[in-house]
């Protein structure tokens, strides 16, 4: 009873953020409210309310009391747009630092991703971004050799690669690969993303490419616990998803 309860609150709350009843920005009802109206026991009524943290639609950055950070934050694959193109698309202030940058030998999993052998000189960028003030995804990308020069010369401050890429040096990724799964964070994730170590984290793994197939980076991407929602979409009487180079799904 007790954790149908909770999952019925949580249910309705959401309802009520996702359609714009609880706004963005407003205060969620007290627990005791909430107690009150739901004729809950107070730990059913947190539980109910850390679950819509979980999924980054609640916080508690201004006081005990939780406020409605944002209504979901559904990034599609269905446009190959940049983070930052993304968040903007919602209404939400990205930033974005390059904690560091340094050419190194390429890892197998670098190598196999942007189609070179293993050992090649690539340029590993570790970068952090922000929604709205908060630490929400760890960038790890390994940059192709050819595209390494103009990733250089960005500032550290830098928005958008991709963006400044396209703009600075007419590189335009066309393509994109992704591969989600989830894995624990482990202590510099913790830290950089201000969660508990062994936390969840969403991971994307993704290869860009340009208009001629050629890979410019390949990325491991990790986002803060409901930081994000991927969606796709398909259909039994569509083409299968994704295009082809040579014998590679894009």
């Amino acid at each position: 009873m007790g954790t149908a309860r909770y999952l019925e609150i949580a249910e309705t709350l959401r309802q009520a953020i996702l359609g714009g009843e609880l706004p963005v920005g407003g205060r969620l009802p007290s627990e005791s409210a909430l107690m009150t109206r739901w004729g809950a026991s107070r730990g059913t009524v947190r539980q109910a309310v850390a679950l819509l943290g979980s999924e980054g639609l609640v916080g508690s950055r201004q006081g005990a009391r939780r406020i409605v950070l944002s209504r979901e934050r559904r990034h599609s694959f269905a446009e190959l747009n940049s983070f930052a193109q993304w968040a903007r698309g919602l209404g939400l202030a990205v930033t974005g630092r390059i904690l560091a940058r340094s050419r190194r030998p390429a890892t197998p999993e670098e190598a196999e991703g942007l189609g070179v052998t293993e050992g090649t000189e690539v340029l590993y960028v570790l970068r952090v971004r922000n929604l709205d003030g908060e630490p929400t995804m760890l960038e790890r990308t390994a940059y192709a050799a050819w595209a390494a020069p103009a990733v250089e010369a960005l500032a550290e401050d830098c928005v958008s690669i991709m963006d400044s890429l396209a703009r600075d040096a007419g590189i335009v990724a066309q393509y994109g690969e992704h591969l989600i799964d989830a894995v624990a964070a482990g202590g510099m994730d913790a830290r950089l993303l201000g969660v508990r170590r062994g936390s969840p984290l969403l991971r994307q793994r993704h290869v860009s490419r340009d208009q001629g197939g050629r890979a410019i980076e390949w990325s491991d991407d990790r986002y803060r616990p409901g930081s994000v929602t991927f969606s796709t979409s398909n259909s039994a009487t569509a083409a299968p998803l994704g295009r082809r180079i040579g014998d590679r799904a894009v």
